[in-house]
């Protein structure tokens, strides 16, 4: 006998929750399927991963009821920004801007870990009538016909619904089982992060160091406690992971010419693969991706959240209004405009971003004068210099 819902989504991350959360006063009914147990869920652990979120991602949490529940504590302000190439001084600067949109805004974002996303954006779902969540459960298969969506999942379960969501991550295996084709760029590369205490004042400015043999971000927390962001070749990347905390925090202080003094580090060091995916599309029938299963971004420009959080809002906003009109809330329609309108938004910056960053970490003689050349334009061109600060803070 199967069990009936609305909506099932695939994947309780912050995509997943937040959709699920714009369900509030719908009569909608909406399950969640996730493999985590639900203490992880509820108190995830800490990962290394500050997540730099723009004015648009910040307004539309609050608006969700999310945004409320971070701690004040927490929420780190993103005042500035500076890129930097290889051993060179010169900078690239993005200074905060004072408006977006005729309204008055302050600094180009904020930074939030990870951990407190996601905690956030359960605490904001978890009491909801309409939205049951379940754990440590995936789903074995899935079959969609014109009228519904079947799911055969992990406990022996059978559950059908309406509408599929797949908020799985940028490996959704529902996105292979579904049968929609993504683009993946194998970077070769790796993810170090960890957070670092220091004398003096990073002044809430965030860098981005394209040096020669890797690439350094710095995020601004707290006024002397930063965020350590390397990425280097994945076959290179024992040489940072078997340093001492001694050692590391004096390659730091190298690295950083001892602009930020002494350093000390406050976090262990968690790796990451870096991956960046492309869905060709962001439907199928009766489902559609949100999050990262719809792009996994480098995180060089930040966007990854923040793009997960307007799939959320494209997607949540057309099928609440096809619910209050009467309309099939997975229509083929619906989901074609939602398609048309994240393709719009995405596909240029993901294919940009890639290129800039195979650019940017190609140390060939000619693609280091380019690099150069590019930063100078960049600061002194000032409708790109805009074109880039709109995207930087939404």
């Amino acid at each position: 006998m199967s069990d009936y819902t609305d909506i099932i989504v695939v994947g309780g991350g912050p995509a997943g929750l937040t959709f699920s959360r714009q369900f509030k006063d719908s009569p909608l009914r909406i399950t969640v399927i996730e493999k985590s147990p639900l203490k992880i869920i509820k108190n995830p652990p800490f990962d290394g991963r500050e997540i730099a979120l723009t004015h648009f991602t910040k307004n539309y949490l609050q608006e969700s009821g999310i945004w409320d529940l971070i701690p004040e504590d927490k929420v780190y302000p993103l005042k500035e920004a500076k890129v930097i190439n290889g051993n060179s001084d010169y900078q690239l600067y993005f200074q905060q801007p004072t408006q977006a949109r005729g309204q008055p805004i302050v600094g180009l974002g904020f930074l939030v870990s990870n951990c407190d996303i996601r905690k956030a954006c359960y605490e904001s779902m978890k009491d909801l009538a309409n939205v049951d969540l379940t754990n440590e459960i995936s789903v074995d298969d899935i079959h969609i016909d014109d009228q519904e969506v079947t799911a055969q999942l992990s406990n022996g379960k059978e559950l059908k619904a309406q509408l599929l969501v797949c908020a799985d991550g940028r490996f959704s295996a529902i996105r292979q089982k579904v049968g929609i084709p993504a683009d993946t760029h194998q970077f070769g590369r790796t993810v170090i992060c960890f957070r670092v205490k220091h004398e003096l004042s990073n002044e809430h400015t965030a860098y981005e160091c394209f040096h020669y043999g890797r690439t350094l971000a710095i995020l601004p927390l707290e006024e002397n406690l930063s965020s350590m962001v390397i990425t280097i070749d994945t076959n290179l990347a024992d040489t940072i992971l078997n340093m001492t905390p001694e050692e590391l925090a004096q390659d730091i202080y190298r690295e950083t010419k001892g602009k930020l003094g002494h350093l000390t580090l406050a976090s262990d060091k968690n790796t990451y693969p870096l991956v960046g995916v492309h869905a060709r599309r962001f439907y199928d029938q009766r489902c559609a991706l949100i999050g990262d299963a719809a792009v996994g971004m480098h995180p060089v420009t930040a966007h990854g959240f923040n793009l997960g959080v307007e799939s959320v809002a494209h997607l949540s906003d057309l099928i609440l209004e096809a619910n209050r009109t009467g309309k099939d809330i997975a229509g083929e329609t619906l989901l074609e405009r939602y398609n048309l309108k994240h393709q719009a938004k995405t596909r240029v910056l993901y294919h940009g971003t890639n290129f800039v960053v195979k650019l940017f970490t190609n140390e060939a003689t000619p693609a280091k004068f380019v690099r150069k050349a590019l930063l100078h334009v960049s600061n002194h061109v000032n409708p790109i210099k805009q074109l880039i600060s709109k995207q930087l803070t939404g």
